[in-house]
């Protein structure tokens, strides 16, 4: 909206010019996400209390989690309305991406609020049944996907890149389309899964973000991306408003959610802000270097597989808990000390991600 009126009085007040520049609107965005997070969240995690919509602690869990039931939940409703707000307003409403992000985050939220209520309202830690979860997760992400395919069809948007060649993309054709949902799904999943401690999930949410607004910024700059090899992509650039309205609410989020927290995400945020990521990393054809600074979601999601899959196979656990990071816990750890440990191997992994923008 701000970019709209910037453009239309730019004529009349040469110095609203600044306010076409995608560096500067991106960190305007980032602060008002941030701002507005701390400003909203006292009287958000007030609200929450007052209509008792509190954590269900499952009973699997490890003992140490039963202190935190009735913890305010679901404040990823509050991300999910900041970042929307924050994209409109410094957003280029005129970008297809920019619609597409926040259709994708706004389908997932919207399930992950479904999941929540569910979860509240029957008192129990179950929630949607899986088969619901994934059935309309699904049916988001492949609209979404097919969208991309139809207006990429035969061009970058199908095209897979690989981190360190530079001089040649593998043609996807149709396999765009299960990658891309494969990619949204699953990391909108392995997010959820990380989400069991204080700031554990929203931290590397943020670094990721941060990182991916980065590559879609790059992408979407004709002479950047041409100098560092990557592809262009017309139009990716606005998603950069995007991610940096992820960070900012994240961190304004994380000010609460920071150990022992006050309020906690839940599967209203933890769902949608994965897809959001994996659309972002899809879009910019940075699947691969998303995995990797995903690592700490990719490791956390792995470790469930494994521990199951072990399981059926020869009624034996790997970890003593899965997620891994409860398996730290029943080790010993201290809850602080297993999110900080993740939170600096995040930081380790995002920095690799970053660094094959100039190996190519």
């Amino acid at each position: 909206m701000i970019y709209w009126l910037a453009q239309h009085f730019s004529d009349q007040y040469s110095s609203l010019n600044l306010f076409g520049y995608l560096t500067f609107r991106a960190i305007m965005a980032a602060l008002t996400a941030l701002l507005l997070s701390l400003f909203l969240g006292p009287w958000f995690i007030k609200t929450l209390q007052i209509k008792q919509i509190g954590q269900q602690v499952r009973s699997l869990g490890p003992e140490s989690h039963l202190s935190k039931q009735g913890t305010p939940t679901m404040g990823g409703a509050m991300i999910l309305a900041i970042i929307i707000m924050t994209t409109l307003l410094w957003g280029d409403l005129s970008n297809q991406y920019i619609w597409l992000s926040l259709f994708v985050l706004f389908g997932f939220g919207l399930i992950g609020w479904v999941d929540d209520y569910k979860k509240i309202h029957l008192k129990s830690s179950a929630g949607l049944a899986a088969r619901w979860k994934y059935s309309f997760q699904s049916i988001v992400a492949i609209i979404a996907v097919l969208y991309l395919y139809q207006y990429g069809h035969e061009s970058i948007t199908t095209q897979l890149v690989i981190p360190a060649i530079s001089d040649y993309n593998w043609e996807l054709g149709l396999l765009a389309i299960p990658l891309g949902y494969f990619v949204i799904v699953g990391s909108s999943n392995a997010v959820n899964l990380t989400d069991g401690l204080d700031g554990l999930a929203i931290m590397p949410t943020v670094l990721v973000g941060t990182a991916l607004g980065i590559f879609a910024y790059v992408s979407g700059n004709a002479v950047i991306s041409d100098y560092l090899l990557l592809p262009f992509i017309p139009g990716t650039g606005e998603m950069t408003i995007f991610c940096a309205a992820i960070a900012g609410s994240g961190l304004g989020f994380l000010w609460f959610n920071t150990y022992p927290a006050q309020v906690f995400m839940g599967d209203v945020g933890a769902l949608a802000l994965g897809a959001a990521l994996g659309l972002v990393a899809f879009v910019t054809r940075q699947e691969f270097v998303f995995f990797i600074m995903g690592g700490v979601f990719v490791m956390e999601t792995v470790s469930v597989i494994l521990q199951v899959a072990s399981f059926k196979l020869t009624g034996k656990r790997i970890f003593r808990m899965a997620p891994i990071h409860h398996h730290f816990e029943l080790k010993g750890w201290a809850e602080p000390k297993v999110i900080v440990r993740f939170w600096i191997i995040s930081i380790i992994l995002v920095l690799i991600g970053l660094a094959t923008l100039k190996i190519r």
